[in-house]
């Protein structure tokens, strides 16, 4: 990371035996020590319910950390010491007299932050307690994760709790994906280079595609999940987040407020689905028994913990459209699902083709440049452009071919961040950026919750997919009544 201060900070970390904190806030600290970010005096305090010694605490993150980071950026000496910094406090969260001992921890001088990995139902009780004790100032950080509620109302609650206890700057609302290096360089690739500035509107894009794929089944979550689905679960935080750094108009500049003001100007601005269109617009799947890596695997209603009969989506595909003057008539076809043939996430950016084609007619389907933006697992980008074919009997044949930019490879010499490396070390420096405001939340669950009450009106059952397939064929049909296709069917 280029920028190298140090922040003294302490981080409190709620929820510290769980498994996001395990595998990906200390991985993460730890990245942040190792490349000189993590100040000296910096220190973690871990809490949790389990009883356990410090000493147990420290020697278990160790030996997580040595299996969880790769071997070439585990240094035992440097893991060590990071342990060191660590303590541990077993609490209840429901009781307030506990929360006394977090200010006898408390280093008077640093920032304090509070990170809540916790289930959100979770956070207002966290937030009240810390008050109780006297535990915060107006200094204080709090950052939560999503899901905030599971509709606009739930995130409501969740939201004035947290309000109650602190102000809209004080909160950290984090989404993964924001803090991935590629989604980062969509502001820079759009607002920094003209040729693509300047062509970023309806009249020069036909249509853009979101594909966010996952290999795995539910690897025992199906309590969790089964309550969510794949509409709550991945569009209304993440695809929806993609889709406004996409869609958004220049911000003034790139301050926190500045980038989310024209966010949720694109969330304003999507086009209501209503229950006529749902057929044309929304494909809601839900995967059968079938292959993944040449392994058999069960379908959804037969892994571990399913109910029978469960109605859950796995899959989502989406017809979008944005009623502003920048993508009339521009669509934006988004899909998402679990047990797909590969674990993948791009956004491909179709522009139109040149008003007249002078070129072998039979090539006519190569004429429409495409901009391939890749979050994983190659982070990169690839622009498909028309060149000539080589050789004498080639005459004007066209061949189509990337002009590529792939981070591990141009960037050699570095290391590309974690997301949570990133968002941890922009929470420390105290930058909201890479955060979601309340109002995004909140204009995201009211798109969300007008498909969710129409699934629920219409009562029709999700449409089957075998398991290691790009989901049911109607999400095909969907993109193809447009006459387009998917990307990897063109």
């Amino acid at each position: 990371m280029a920028d190298s201060v140090q922040t003294s900070c302490d981080l409190m970390v709620f929820g510290a035996s769980g498994d996001l904190a395990q595998r990906k806030l200390f991985p993460a600290l730890y990245q942040l020590d190792r490349a000189g970010l993590l100040a000296r005096d910096s220190r973690i305090l871990a809490i949790a319910r389990t009883e356990a010694s410090e000493q147990e605490i420290r020697v278990r993150l160790k030996e997580r950390l040595q299996e969880l980071i790769k071997p070439d950026e585990f240094d035992d000496a440097l893991a060590t010491t990071f342990v060191q910094r660590m303590n541990y406090l077993q609490l209840d969260f429901t009781q307030t007299e506990g929360y006394s001992a977090l200010n006898e921890w408390r280093a008077q001088n640093n920032q304090l932050i509070v990170y809540m990995a916790t289930p959100p139902a979770m956070y207002g009780v966290i937030a009240r307690n810390l008050r109780a004790q006297s535990c915060c100032t107006e200094r204080t950080r709090v950052v939560v994760e999503k899901p905030i509620g599971h509709d606009l109302d739930s995130s409501k609650v969740i939201n004035d709790e947290l309000a109650e206890v602190y102000r809209e700057s004080q909160l950290f609302r984090i989404d993964h994906y924001l803090g991935k290096e590629t989604v980062q360089n969509l502001i820079a690739l759009r607002f920094a280079n003209n040729l693509f500035a300047s062509q970023w509107d309806q009249n020069h894009i036909s249509h853009v595609e979101i594909t966010v794929a996952e290999s795995m089944g539910i690897e025992g979550r199906w309590g969790y999940f089964d309550k969510a689905g794949q509409l709550r679960d991945m569009i209304q935080s993440h695809l929806l987040q993609l889709l406004c750094l996409i869609a958004m108009d220049p911000p003034a500049d790139l301050s926190a407020d500045s980038i989310r003001d024209e966010k949720v100007k694109v969330l304003k601005a999507l086009k209501r689905i209503t229950p006529d269109v749902m057929e044309q617009t929304v494909v809601r799947g839900q995967y059968t028994a079938g292959t993944s890596d040449g392994q058999p695997v069960p379908g959804y209603l037969q892994e571990e913990g399913a109910i029978k009969g469960s109605e859950t989506e796995t899959f989502v595909a989406l017809k979008v459209e944005i009623d502003n003057w920048r993508w009339s008539g521009v669509p934006f076809y988004i899909r998402t699902g679990k047990r797909m043939p590969e674990k993948m996430s791009q956004i491909i950016i179709h522009f139109k083709p040149a008003p007249h084609y002078i070129f072998d007619p039979d090539q006519k389907h190569l004429a429409n440049n495409k901009l391939i933006i890749r979050l994983q697992p190659d982070e990169g980008m690839a622009l498909k452009i028309l060149t000539k074919d080589q050789g004498l009997d080639k005459g004007m044949r066209l061949r189509q071919g990337p002009l590529e930019l792939t981070f591990s490879e141009t960037f050699d010499t570095e290391r590309i961040p974690d997301a949570y490396e990133r968002l941890l070390w922009e929470v420390m420096r105290g930058s909201q950026y890479l955060f979601v405001r309340r109002d995004e939340v909140e204009h995201a669950w009211r798109w969300v919750d007008q498909i969710i009450r129409n699934w629920h009106d219409s009562g029709e059952p999700p449409k089957r997919y075998a398991a290691g397939t790009w989901g049911p064929v109607a999400s095909i049909a969907m993109i193809t009544r447009d006459g387009r296709s998917w990307y990897e069917d063109a």
